[in-house]
């Protein structure tokens, strides 16, 4: 750990003690915005690209700010590991509020795109800068309990978000589902800035080693993430010709963004970012596929589908919750590998309910077991992140694994897209196919579990 970590001892503060207390508001504020923004412009858009005559530019206003996201990550990294946490921290913020300003006042579309882009980039340098952070100001042991709130403050606003959003827009306009966040914001970084004041700054003198090849290979995984993005919104030939460019730039410049051994599943770190891809593309892909499966194949209403999901986010913040309370266990692979056997068997519960004889519940008891592995995994692998990080690199190692989640996501997203648009109309073939490459990819990361292990394997103890 580096040395600016405040260590554990005896009697340590919790989350709330008045040390820590504004830090952990502040910290779990933001997360919560970064979420609900994200899940409130997926809910608004289609109001906005009607508004705008913007339909041309709809994929590009997703597409741009994920691609500016990905290259954000890996400059607060940099950034970090250079000069701590504090710039980042502040330029997201900056980055992200000015960004929301522009898209909540533009005058057409092509402005809209323009904040989007530069929102983006301020969520990329933030979600980065408050993993450091917690390096930095938290006690090793407070660890997994932060990680599990950032989880709950990601996964809550699923839960009524949407419904949030959609009120906003019509009762008010869509343009204060982006003018609203930027009043909550600012007061929540206020409160992270004392605690940021008290934080060391890093003892580098200049930019680590490879930083601006490493800002080159990002440029060009950026390109290809807003290619993909954009690739998995279309159809026909043209989807083909850009997920198929994507993909090769992805697996050009990618590996180089992530730890060295990334490819092979090297112990340690490098298996600790591909089990994190792993889940999300898991997850991910299978969430988009259930909706349309209930409603399609068992007759249930959007709202109902919707509800399913709703029982997995609940799920998701129960294991997350439970993580980070029950004691330590001594390998280090215990909680990853549980989490991902609960996805891959939540999963392929899911797809059983393909089948008309089974009932609608099978799919909703695995849905709430595949959400319950991820609450065990996510924090887990944040925590892992950072203990396996040596110093200096908190930074870099924390915009690897955010970066490893964003891109197997998205690769998965735009294929899985491609598999329901293969045929005139989506049928059990297809969902059941979805469904079982993404239990496999969750099966390929629990037996991988074990690899997060680098020499005995078994923590020290205190």
């Amino acid at each position: 750990m580096p040395s600016t970590a405040v260590t554990d001892a005896p009697g340590a503060p919790g989350l709330f003690a008045p040390r820590l207390r504004a830090m952990t508001v502040g910290s779990v504020a933001l997360i919560s915005l970064l979420a609900f923004e994200a899940l409130a412009v997926g809910t608004a858009m289609p109001t906005v690209a009607r508004s705008l005559d913007g339909l041309a530019l709809y994929g590009i206003a997703f597409g741009g700010p994920f691609a500016t996201g990905v290259l954000a990550m890996v400059l607060s990294g940099i950034w970090c590991d250079a000069r701590g946490p504090r710039g980042p921290m502040w330029h997201g913020v900056a980055w992200f509020v000015v960004g929301l300003l522009i898209a909540g006042t533009a005058p057409a579309m092509s402005a809209l795109v323009v904040g989007r882009v530069v929102q983006g980039f301020g969520s990329g340098l933030l979600s980065v800068a408050l993993y450091v952070i917690v390096g930095q100001a938290y006690p090793q042991k407070l660890h997994r309990r932060i990680f599990a709130a950032f989880a709950a403050a990601w996964v809550v606003p699923s839960l009524g978000g949407p419904a949030v959003a959609g009120l906003i827009v019509q009762y008010l306009g869509w343009r204060w589902v982006f003018l609203s966040v930027p009043a909550v914001a600012v007061p929540a970084v206020l409160l992270i800035h004392p605690g940021l004041r008290s934080l060391g700054r890093s003892t580098a003198t200049s930019l680590p080693s490879g930083a601006a090849a490493r800002i080159g290979w990002a440029c060009g995984a950026a390109v290809s993430a807003a290619l993909l993005h954009i690739g998995g919104q279309q159809r026909g030939a043209a989807a083909l010709v850009l997920v198929a460019f994507a993909l090769v730039g992805l697996l050009v410049c990618a590996p180089r963004l992530l730890p060295p051994g990334f490819l092979r599943a090297a112990r340690g770190l490098p298996t600790v970012v591909g089990l994190r891809g792993l889940a999300s593309a898991a997850f991910v892909g299978a969430e988009v596929v259930i909706p349309l499966m209930l409603s399609r194949e068992r007759g249930l209403t959007p709202t109902a589908a919707g509800l399913v999901l709703t029982v997995g986010a609940l799920a998701w913040s129960a294991g997350s919750w439970l993580q980070g309370r029950i004691p330590v266990p001594a390998s280090r692979a215990s909680l990853p590998r549980a989490g991902l056997s609960c996805i891959t068997i939540g999963t392929v519960t899911v797809a059983l309910a393909v089948r008309p004889e089974l009932p609608v519940t099978v799919a909703v008891v695995g849905w709430a077991v595949a959400g319950l592995g991820m609450g065990l995994l996510y924090p887990s692998l944040s925590v892992l992140t950072l203990e396996l990080s040596r110093p200096g690199e908190q930074g870099r190692n924390s915009s690897s694994l955010q970066l490893g989640d964003s891109l197997f996501a998205a690769t998965v997203l735009a294929l899985t897209g491609a598999v329901l648009a293969a045929g005139s109309a989506p049928g059990r073939a297809s969902y059941t196919t979805t469904l079982v490459v993404a239990a496999g990819l969750a099966l390929l990361g629990a037996l991988l579990a074990g690899r997060v292990v680098v020499g005995g394997g078994t923590r020290p103890a205190g």
